[in-house]
């Protein structure tokens, strides 16, 4: 699904001399390449302030440290995503209220979440799901009217580029109050481990998440809140700076697969390939079809004999999950339902070339013409 050696070796110099820099430095906590990789990171999305810390999930959970918020407080969160963005909510505490998403973008819509929210309503976690932004305009408006708090899960779609109405352009992380993202490997910003990131352009909030993530403390030894230990290492950041700066490249590429994949692909009439908002760019994390003769599955299988690696991206909506089931009212959610039963994910990557592509949309055909 994703080439990771093969985009090293394309940095591979780059890359290992960054990472000897810091072992010869011994700053492998904090230090000049953390620094750096802060400052260039919110240059690039155009933020104030950048913390770093150990992991995505860790951003989520920060992030609603921050906001004092308090037990039984509802979140409401897209019920089509990975569990981590309800994870954290349940682990504090509050009620992850689940939502449905938009059969064509995969993401949910401010008129889904006003539907749910009530009095007890505190936040909204947005996720920019696959690699577009969710359109967030008439989110925000939704959120300053209700004096609601909004957290974009950015994990899937950093550098996507969100277009207000008035033309304005911003890139999705900086949109709402708080803004989180993934550095897992096969993230289109991808660590050599793990790492994540949060983004604000509230000077308050930056000094409370900051010191959260160091153990609460306001200064060492000196704790005024009950906080968290999570940090970006040293080597992961040399890491990341330097693959900053290929992002944009990196989106391009995946832009060019999804195009050949799209052109390829649009003939098959039980298939639909993934929508583009007209006001986001997107980055294609994922490249996501639907399968619409309920052969998905078998697709999958077909697609492994062939030796062609597939994902299913997510086959059991979030509330009929085990762990959430005390949060689920126990009404479906008619897309989510749906979804679960017919997407399925293509190889995405920057590597990918013409050859590869063609033997996968091949493949794919032939399924369909059997």
């Amino acid at each position: 699904m994703v080439d990771l050696k093969g985009q090293y070796q394309s940095l591979q110099t780059e890359i290992d001399t960054a990472i000897l820099e810091v072992i010869r430095s011994a700053y492998f906590i904090g230090g000049p390449k953390v620094a750096s990789f802060k400052k260039n990171l919110s240059d690039y999305l155009g933020v104030k302030h950048v913390i770093t810390c150990a992991n995505g999930t860790d951003a989520l959970q920060i992030s609603l440290m921050s906001l004092n918020l308090n037990a039984g407080d509802e979140v409401i969160v897209p019920a089509f995503t990975y569990a981590a963005t309800a994870e954290v909510i349940g682990l504090l505490g509050l009620s992850p209220v689940m939502i449905d998403v938009k059969e064509d973008t995969f993401n949910t819509t401010a008129e889904l979440i006003e539907a749910a929210i009530t009095p007890k309503t505190k936040a909204i976690i947005p996720v920019h799901l696959f690699g577009q932004s969710t359109d967030m305009q008439p989110i925000m408006d939704l959120a300053k009217k209700h004096n609601l708090y909004v957290i974009e899960d950015n994990a899937q779609a950093i550098g996507a580029e969100y277009t207000f109405a008035d033309g304005t352009k911003k890139k999705t992380g900086g949109i709402g109050h708080i803004g989180c993202t993934s550095f897992y490997p096969s993230k289109n910003l991808g660590a050599y481990g793990d790492g994540g990131a949060i983004f604000t352009n509230d000077d308050d909030l930056a000094f409370k998440l900051q010191k959260i993530a160091n153990h609460g403390q306001s200064e060492r030894y000196f704790h005024d809140v009950l906080g968290v230990n999570s940090r970006l290492d040293a080597i992961q950041a040399a890491v990341l700076d330097i693959k900053l700066q290929h992002l944009d490249s990196y989106h391009h590429a995946r832009q060019v697969a999804a195009t050949y994949y799209d052109e390829h692909l649009s003939e098959v009439s039980q298939l639909q390939i993934p929508a583009r908002a007209s006001n986001s760019s997107h980055v294609f994390h994922q490249y996501t079809l639907c399968v619409k003769n309920g052969k998905r599955n078998e697709l999958k299988e077909f697609l492994q004999e062939n030796g062609i690696p597939s994902m299913i991206y997510y086959p059991v909506p979030l509330y009929k999950q085990k762990a959430y089931a005390k949060y689920w009212n126990g009404k479906e959610l008619p897309v989510t339902e749906v979804l679960s039963d017919e997407v399925i994910s293509l190889p995405m990557h920057t590597e990918l070339d013409k050859e590869t592509l063609r033997f996968i949309c091949e493949k794919v055909k032939e399924f369909f013409c059997k």
